[in-house]
């Protein structure tokens, strides 16, 4: 690939960049694991800063226009006593002062924070505060007045694919223009089942938007298939993280815990390490069995410059 054709694909996350040649972006998705607890928020934080991520992310909802009306007034039962649905959605929803102290509190730890909008005044919110990026779930991706409002603020986007088909993908990238995205692909259970995550599909992107970085957006259980959503070539990882998958939250179970956050961060830095430029190369530590133990040697090689010349035994 040219070096054109490589910057191209690459996109800016705050102070880091993300794409190919790059290490890869990984994320925390913290989401509403907090359960609308700033100390659980600080303490998920620490965990994704102790672990090495990149970055946190949060969702951010206006309760009365992503809540449909009808379901309002409907109760159920909460860790915080039984409540109106509503009332939960104010209950776990973080404002202004919360999102300062976190803000504070990434920057301390020297982590970058960002959200899933879900609807424009979530944007306009979100856009008082210096995020890398603005985030769109999935179940967005076909919410064009939100995707025109995210492109409007020159912001990179990070748009992930789940439930959704490939004419709508394309129809969501035409809005937001493919110049400053980031693709995600996602499979939109919880958990995701290994036999429906179809992890092939991030070379389908690949070869569908050469120009646009692909990431990947786990919900399954385990760690060993997102280490192959990377070795795949995702550029971008983000797994759902909690402090104990025995929590309160629909979410919390298809989450990763801290010891296996810390797993997964350093085995993806492993295989990034491991990928190499395939370039196919003798490496000057192979020179020493290479002597003691081929028997014939070969008649010519290239070096680097591409000249051919005797291997010697």
């Amino acid at each position: 690939m040219s070096n054109t054709a490589s910057n191209d694909r690459l996109r800016t996350l705050g102070s880091k960049t993300a794409g190919p040649g790059h290490p890869v972006y990984i994320t925390g998705e913290i989401g509403i694991n907090h359960n609308g607890d700033l100390e659980n928020a600080f303490a998920l934080i620490d965990v994704a800063a102790d672990a090495g991520c990149d970055a946190v992310k949060f969702q951010k909802r206006t309760p009365e226009i992503c809540t449909p009306r009808d379901q309002w007034d409907i109760e159920r039962d909460t860790p915080w006593g039984r409540m109106t649905y509503i009332d939960y959605r104010h209950r776990v929803e973080f404002g202004e002062s919360e999102y300062q102290a976190i803000s504070e509190h990434c920057a301390k730890r020297g982590i970058d924070w960002f959200a899933s909008p879900w609807d424009t005044e979530a944007v306009a919110f979100l856009e008082k505060f210096d995020v890398p990026a603005h985030k769109v779930a999935s179940a967005s991706l076909t919410d064009d007045e939100l995707l025109r409002a995210l492109r409007a603020t020159g912001r990179t986007v990070i748009l992930s694919t789940g439930m959704s088909t490939p004419r709508q993908i394309r129809h969501a990238v035409e809005v937001l223009g493919s110049d400053n995205i980031l693709l995600c692909h996602a499979t939109s259970t919880y958990p995701a089942k290994a036999e429906e995550l179809n992890l092939r599909v991030i070379n389908t992107l690949q070869a569908e938007y050469p120009n646009v970085p692909i990431g990947y957006s786990g919900h399954e259980t385990g760690l060993q298939t997102t280490l192959a959503a990377v070795a795949l070539g995702a550029t971008f990882v983000e797994r759902h993280i909690t402090l104990d998958r025995a929590m309160w939250g629909s979410d919390q179970a298809a989450s990763v815990e801290p010891q296996g956050l810390s797993r997964l961060v350093r085995d993806i830095r492993t295989i990034e390490a491991s990928l190499g430029d395939g370039v196919k190369k003798v490496y000057e530590s192979e020179l020493g069995p290479m002597k003691k133990l081929r028997r014939v040697a070969g008649v010519v090689a290239e070096t680097e410059t591409g000249d051919r010349e005797p291997v010697a035994v």
